[in-house]
């Protein structure tokens, strides 16, 4: 348990590490709190950079969460623009990029993810979406060319499929480039994947599926992306959108266990006064079919970490209740939602709507009991639906129920 005396040390300022100190707060701590943060922006929330900010809908300070009042009423030290580049967890102290050292009582690891960079021989002149300065340098790029201009964007995953409805919206003329048959298909399974292949088309937006490219050259002012099969493809900017990798690099020396992310235990420890929380965690999760080791970078997860975490060092208690993950997606005019975490090998069944509607809901399983729930355009559907993630729930009697009808 925390006293008033202790410190606590968060790197990384971003969504985890800044509902982290807020939840310490709330919890009733009263010692000293530092956040440091290799970014200059104040802590914000990064689903508006593609969703909000980068169609026009909000100014970037929108999504700002650190407020000079937070800032105030959270009595934290906030070092911006600061890498940790090193652990010592002997004297629990934090190496930065300066030379300097912060040392602390407890340490929470949120450094989160980073975009994965593909090696091609224009690879600095590309883009990425993860962070406000990405956002700032994408606009920028957008705003030399002109409208109707190609802009192909390498990866048609959650990230890719939101920004080229961005631009499409802003009068651009996205190309979606997949390496996979179809977008997704690893990440939501087969049936679900060729439930949403049709929505771009149904909005105008070119999608390439089983695009193996070999390279993307800068041409100046325009790019040329390269195809295996010898063909190639002209736009006037390239955006990656390739997943993200885990920041962890500096903490290779520290003596933590590294495995796609920090390795915690069910309470989000990786040693009795240091923890992680985030998408850099790989905790144990439990659900209603049992404990497993993941790293899931949700927004919902992040805040039910920050949360769990600070009630645990402040009141020496652990939250009860299973954590169900939730996230969305808003791309080419619907909106993606899933609860749970399930494999993408699970069996699904759509229980209401259809493709042809744009609308639909479905339950995923796995040895008859209800693993996921996913859901296009039928938010309610899908939170009538919830609770049976709350306990084990066999397919049938999910079925049976059919909470969403009502």
């Amino acid at each position: 348990m925390l006293h008033s005396s202790d410190h606590v040390v968060v790197v990384g300022a971003g969504f985890a590490g800044w509902r982290f100190v807020e939840a310490l707060r709330r919890e009733g701590f009263g010692g000293a709190v530092t956040l440091i943060g290799d970014e200059t922006f104040a802590p914000y929330d990064r689903p508006p950079l593609s969703k909000q900010i980068l169609v026009g809908k909000w100014d970037a300070e929108r999504a700002t969460l650190a407020t000079p009042e937070r800032i105030k009423d959270a009595r934290v030290t906030l070092l911006l623009g600061t890498r940790a580049v090193g652990l010592d967890l002997g004297a629990m102290t934090v190496r930065l990029a300066s030379g300097a050292t912060i040392e602390g009582t407890h340490l929470v690891i949120a450094t989160g993810t980073r975009a994965r960079q593909l090696s091609y021989s224009a690879n600095t002149l590309l883009h990425t979406l993860r962070s406000r300065s990405d956002e700032e340098g994408l606009r920028d790029a957008l705003d030399r060319i002109a409208p109707g201009s190609v802009v192909a964007l390498i990866g048609g995953g959650f990230i890719g499929a939101e920004v080229a409805t961005a631009l499409h919206t802003r009068g651009f003329r996205p190309i979606v480039l997949e390496a996979l048959r179809r977008p997704l298909v690893t990440a939501l399974g087969e049936d679900v994947s060729t439930w949403l292949e049709r929505l771009a088309s149904d909005v105008g937006i070119e999608l390439r599926s089983n695009q193996l490219i070999d390279d993307v050259v800068q041409n100046d002012p325009t790019f040329t992306v390269t195809f295996h099969d010898g063909s190639d493809l002209e736009a006037s900017a390239v955006i990656v959108g390739a997943g993200a990798l885990p920041n962890v690099e500096w903490l290779a020396d520290s003596g933590l266990t590294l495995d796609n992310g920090v390795v915690v235990d069910l309470h989000l420890l990786a040693r009795e006064r240091v923890a992680a929380i985030g998408d850099v965690a790989k905790f144990t999760w439990s659900s209603v079919l049992g404990a497993e080791s993941v790293r899931i970078e949700h927004w919902e997860v992040a805040n039910v970490h920050a949360a769990r975490l600070a009630h645990l060092w402040v009141t020496g208690e652990s939250l009860e209740g299973l954590m169900v993950p939730y996230f969305w997606s808003d791309q080419y005019g619907k909106k993606l939602q899933m609860l749970g975490h399930p494999r993408p090998d699970d069996a699904v069944v759509r229980v209401s709507g259809s493709p042809e509607e744009g609308k639909w809901l479905a339950l995923y399983s796995r040895e008859g009991v209800v693993s996921g729930l996913v859901a296009l355009s039928q938010p309610r559907a899908l939170m009538m639906s919830k609770h049976f993630l709350d306990a084990p729930t066999t397919l049938r009697d999910a079925v049976a129920l059919a909470p969403w009808a009502n």
